[in-house]
């Protein structure tokens, strides 16, 4: 029974990965697809790719699309780990209601949180644009570090804090050298995620990018709309594979960090 269900299990994550990565597989495939259509694979060219590189637009939406990637981020991790700190030692029966707030803003669709945004924005008059996608972004990245954070938080013992306190430390030096190296895995998997939520959102940035702005995301859309272009699977292919990277370098930065926490332990 127990080989039986392990060979079931094998088989059923077998599947789900077929169902999940087949499509990307496929879209990769016809990027180097020299006939221009994707019913065929005529023969293997980079010409896309070529085409893509040549865009000068699209360079520049690529631009924008780090730009605001980066900086959102960054922004929203400081916001977020001073948020999940505050929330953390939060002595009041509201804690609980405040992190279901917070993990509602997750949940919550994307259409509804773009369509508030575009009301906000144009009832206090800012005009649509890089400022607006910049503080979309760093609002609805916000939760995410929070829920990220948290976590590490709730591991720490207690007695760090008494001890710190014990030996004259200030609020302020509490925070920066006991709290902030703690919980460094947590900030970095906060910062990976927001900057990976960012890059690949559409529905929110739809709604709230103007006239002469736009983002990968959108731009990709709105290609697809005008019918099938293979520099859009070129495109998807580079944006899929940048995505790997940023994955393989969070892994790699984690794995630094649990090195010598490991070397503590074992002496």
């Amino acid at each position: 029974m127990s080989n039986g269900k392990f060979k079931l299990s094998n088989l059923y994550l077998i599947f789900v990965f077929i169902v999940l990565y087949a499509p990307i597989v496929y879209l990769t495939v016809y990027s180097f697809n020299s006939g221009g259509t994707m019913q065929g694979f005529d023969g293997f060219t980079l010409e896309h790719y070529a085409e893509v590189m040549q865009d000068t637009r699209l360079l520049i939406i690529v631009l924008n699309t780090f730009i605001i990637a980066l900086l959102s981020a960054a922004i929203a991790t400081i916001i977020g780990v001073f948020g999940a700190i505050s929330l953390h030692f939060l002595r009041v029966k509201s804690k609980a209601t405040l992190l279901t707030l917070n993990n509602v803003l997750i949940v919550s669709p994307d259409v509804i949180i773009g369509a508030s945004f575009l009301i906000l924005f144009t009832i206090i008059g800012i005009q649509l644009g890089f400022t607006s996608v910049l503080l979309s972004h760093i609002a609805f990245s916000i939760p995410i570090v929070v829920v990220m954070v948290l976590p590490k938080l709730q591991e720490m013992n207690i007695s760090l804090f008494d001890a710190a306190r014990d030996l004259g430390a200030s609020s302020w030096q509490v925070i920066s050298r006991v709290i902030l190296p703690y919980i460094k895995p947590g900030i970095y998997a906060g910062f990976f995620m927001a900057l990976t939520y960012s890059l690949d959102d559409f529905a929110v940035t739809f709604f709230v990018t103007g006239n002469g702005y736009s983002t990968l995301a959108v731009e990709i859309y709105s290609r697809a709309r005008q019918g099938v272009s293979l520099s859009i699977n070129a495109l998807s292919t580079l944006i899929f594979l940048f995505t790997i990277v940023l994955v393989i370098g969070y892994y790699y930065i984690e794995r630094r960090n649990q090195r010598p926490a490991n070397g503590v332990v074992s002496e």
